[in-house]
């Protein structure tokens, strides 16, 4: 991979204000971050990952995340099942965030982009960089 982009939602309160960052490795001077301020820590997740890749392309891309919602979808292809299903998971349940998975779906279905998880809080200079990055979005957010 020639490019590797850590990816990192926050939210305060479960929903409540939230933040998401983007940073590409190895310094992440490259990064961009946003929040809203009703939101859940699963859409900030997935807007990191979806607003990186529109920024950096889906061409030689590693994603790296601390999101199991995000990297298993990927790597175990819970996507096609919910595609082939209507948006429903197996519990013949709607797919929550569809409106997010949809146009994130489109970017990575066909390209070469991989998944990686990393655990969160671990000590990760990146993925340290991403989480503070979000929360300040979310705190940003919160105070505005």
């Amino acid at each position: 991979m020639s490019i590797v982009v850590f990816t990192d939602g926050a939210c305060s309160g479960n929903p409540g204000p939230g933040g998401w960052a983007w940073a590409v490795a190895p310094d992440g001077t490259r990064r961009g971050s946003g929040g809203e301020a009703s939101t859940t820590n699963q859409r900030m997740e997935l807007t990191a990952v979806l607003e990186a890749l529109r920024e950096v392309g889906t061409v030689g891309v590693e994603v790296v995340s601390d999101s199991t919602y995000v990297v298993n979808c990927f790597r175990d292809g819970w996507w096609r099942n919910w595609r082939r299903n209507g948006w429903k998971n197996s519990q013949r349940k709607p797919v929550a965030n569809v409106d997010l998975w949809e146009p994130l779906i489109d970017l990575v279905d066909g390209s070469d982009v991989q998944f990686r998880w990393v655990k969160g809080h671990s000590g990760h200079p990146m993925n340290d960089l991403v989480d503070e990055l979000a929360v300040a979005a979310a705190q940003q957010v919160a105070n505005s």
